[in-house]
């Protein structure tokens, strides 16, 4: 429960089951930033790893003399 949301209706006037109601049904977001920062995460490993498979793919193709795209 937040304190802070439990205190403001309180403080304004409402009961103390209604502000207690009140600060249950607003969520944490502490929570939710923790699983945005693990996709996020998960997102950056992706690139990554496809950013590397597209390098070593024009290595291959480029990188050698002997590759097809240096004869004449």
């Amino acid at each position: 429960m937040n304190g802070e949301v439990y205190a403001a209706p309180v403080e304004a006037g409402a009961s103390e089951d209604r502000a207690r109601e009140a600060a249950k049904s607003v969520p944490r977001h502490d929570t939710d930033i923790a699983g945005v920062e693990a996709s996020q995460s998960q997102l950056e490993w992706m690139s990554g790893s496809a950013l590397a498979f597209v390098v070593a793919i024009m290595w291959r193709v480029f990188g050698s003399p002997s590759s097809p795209a240096w004869r004449p």
